[in-house]
């Protein structure tokens, strides 16, 4: 789970250049003939080397030289990893420390980990389970399974099938996300009747990964079932197929907390307590790698192993093979699960994140492999995220290797394709309510070109830290030169309206940020505004030091003279109040326990205090410069007033738009 809009590096996908060419014939203006060639080579071929053999004595060599390397450059604590295999556990491995100051190691078997929204799938396998019992229609609408109502968007309900593909329209939601303090856990109904996010799309048009959606899910679970949810799972998920180890419980039951892993930001940090998840069916569980591999067992065995069954095979079939495709040929959505398919081979995953816990599980399902890995600490930069991405790449080509050859669009015509995809972008992943808008408006991400004309994103960084190298290998579908991810942009009158990537395609889309938002305007004017209110601010003192100097009066009276100073008291009270902001937002992103009721107090002084200030120095600069031009000043007095009162204007308007007076503390 994350808080933001920002998806970690990792999982990545190649698939034969001749599929892509085929699938991206759809996303190409129809009316244009684009040259694509394959890339040929001259050399004599290679005597090909020894196909590593998946068993556990490669696996287990081919970890023992990656992991520990990996943690320490990482700065992350512990590890565990686990590989299963037609049916059987391969290997099950702990590296690193469960904890770092008593240095218990991490042991597969026991050490419970984390493993944030990879929760889902648990919450994903009861909801099907119900549907296989006829007690749940995927297409219904979801208000008939719950005792409140979540709105409908242009008349349409929700279904169950959108909240399992992430297609329900809802903004994300980032309160009472995670904290440590166990006053602010509430029961699943409370936490979603406290506030229903704002739907931004219509049902099943739009994916954006929503917590709150499973939690939602979770919730149906329990009501159908007429069960507590951690009852459902714990008799329906966990025990038939021996997760012994496992829990969604919070605080941890007594006879499991011993054996949780510690928490770090960085291996080299100070330790943090037990995250608690409020929305805890997307994210809640605590588990060990054992039984994670049970898991993985079970859904690559047609939702069985041996004789304990969570799914029936059509079922299982059915959550695993029922795609919803928006950018082909990026990977999609599956019903709970999604793609992460790599060198032609079908692959469904899932990624999790707390603040210090991070993993991945991937069923390749046509070969019966599965991977599980999970981490105790963030680590530098985007250590966990790379440990995990690169794990999963390297272990494909290491064991599933291709030797298809991509295509190649021609540099001509690519450069073209790439001014037609330049401009700023906004995530479909986005908080809509609440002062957290405002940080759309330097979360927007901005495509470009290099000098070559070559795509170019800033944002999107490799391993080494260095911008993402792409090169067009069919129509509008780029590849990472040094990757398997592929970014594919979807034309509508030979325009692009969205693009996305393989490791982001399935559960977020980007999209065109309308002129109203752009901070290709906005954020230049408010700098300005923001240095005009500094400087009137700033005059008012200093002037009035130079006037005593030499014993010059203030050369305008009365009413003119009360608006003179009281626009030049709001300018300056204008920045304190963006100041203040500033420390807000900084204060409640830097402690996990701020995003919750407990800093509602300050959201609602700094909205009715931002109110009064932001309005109050729009209504007096107009009054200010109305004198001005009355009174017959001098024109720079006159010309300055006014661009007092457009800095105030602009301020107002950024505060408004993104959601600076939004008079709510939900977010």
């Amino acid at each position: 789970m994350r808080l933001f809009n920002k998806i970690a590096a990792g999982l990545l996908v190649l698939t034969a250049g001749a599929a892509i060419a085929q699938q991206a014939s759809q996303l190409a203006p129809p009316a244009k003939t684009v040259a694509v060639t394959t890339a040929a080579t001259t050399a004599p071929p290679a005597t090909p080397a020894a196909q590593p053999v998946l068993n556990k004595t490669d696996v287990d060599a081919w970890l023992d030289g990656f992991m520990p390397y990996a943690l320490r450059a990482g700065d992350v604590a512990g590890a565990v990893v686990v590989v299963v295999k037609d049916g059987q556990v391969v290997t099950k491995r702990g590296f690193g420390y469960a904890d770092l100051a008593s240095h218990k190691p991490v042991d597969p078997d026991r050490t419970l980990f984390r493993p944030g929204s990879v929760s889902k799938l648990v919450t994903w396998t009861a909801v099907m389970q119900l549907v296989e019992q006829g007690k749940i229609n995927l297409d219904a609408d979801i208000n008939g399974y719950i005792d409140f109502t979540i709105p409908a968007y242009d008349g349409k309900p929700i279904t169950m099938r959108q909240i399992l593909t992430h297609t329900a329209g809802f903004e994300d939601h980032a309160k009472n996300l995670m904290f440590f303090d166990p006053k602010h856990l509430q029961s699943i109904g409370d936490y979603l009747k406290m506030y229903v996010p704002k739907r931004i799309f219509a049902p099943g048009t739009t994916p954006a990964y929503s917590n709150y959606g499973a939690t939602l899910a979770g919730y149906v679970v329990e009501r159908v079932s007429k069960m507590p949810f951690d009852d459902y799972v714990e008799k329906n998920v966990f025990a038939p197929i021996g997760m012994t180890h496992s829990t969604f419980r919070q605080p941890l039951p007594a006879r499991l907390a011993p054996d949780m892993a510690t928490g770090y930001p960085r291996a080299s940090a100070k330790p943090q307590k037990f995250e608690l998840v409020d929305p805890a069916p997307a994210g809640s569980m605590s588990s060990s790698g054992a039984d994670m591999a049970q898991f993985m067992l079970a859904h690559l065995g047609g939702g069985a192993i041996g004789s304990g069954r969570i799914l029936k095979p059509e079922t299982a079939e059915m959550m695993h093979n029922t795609p919803t495709t928006f950018l082909p040929p990026l990977n999609r959505m599956e019903l709970g699960f999604f793609e992460t398919n790599i060198n032609g081979r079908e692959v469904i995953a899932h990624l999790g994140d707390t603040t210090n816990f991070h993993t991945s599980l991937h069923l390749f399902l046509a070969d019966h492999v599965g991977l599980y890995i999970s981490m105790n600490s963030a680590g530098s930069a985007t250590g966990a995220h790379i440990i995990r991405g690169s794990l999963f790449a390297d272990f494909a080509d290491r064991y599933f290797p291709t030797t298809e050859k991509d295509g190649r669009v021609d540099a001509a015509t690519s450069a073209q394709h790439v001014k037609l995809l330049a401009g700023s972008w906004q995530a479909s992943r986005r908080m809509e309510t609440g002062f957290v808008r405002a940080l759309q408006l330097v979360g927007q991400t901005e495509v470009t070109a290099n000098a070559k004309g070559e795509l170019l994103i800033p944002a999107l960084k490799g391993a080494g830290g260095a911008p993402t190298e792409w090169v067009e290998i069919a129509p509008f579908v780029w590849r990472d030169v040094h990757g398997h991810d592929r970014l594919a942009a979807k034309l509508v009158d030979g325009k692009v309206v969205r693009w996305s990537m393989d490791m982001e395609s399935p559960f977020t889309v980007f999209e065109r940020t309308p002129a109203s938002l752009s901070p290709g305007w906005i954020l230049p004017l408010t700098y300005a505004s923001l240095a005009i209110l500094l400087l009137a601010f700033l005059h008012w003192p200093v002037a009035a030091l130079v006037r005593r100097h030499f014993k010059v009066a203030l050369p305008v009276e009365g009413k003119a003279r009360q608006a003179y100073r009281l626009t030049r008291l709001f300018a300056g009270l204008v920045l304190v109040v963006l100041i203040g902001w500033m420390l807000v937002v900084t204060s409640m992103f830097a402690d996990l326990s701020n995003l919750t009721s407990d800093s509602d107090a300050k959201l609602w002084f700094m909205q009715i205090v931002g109110l009064i200030v932001f309005v109050g120095a729009v209504a007096l600069a107009g009054w200010n410069a109305l004198l001005a031009w009355k009174t017959g000043r001098r024109w720079p007095s006159k010309v300055g007033s006014v661009f007092i009162l457009l800095a105030a204007l602009m301020i107002l308007y950024v505060a408004f738009t993104f959601g600076l007076l939004d008079m709510t503390v939900n977010y």
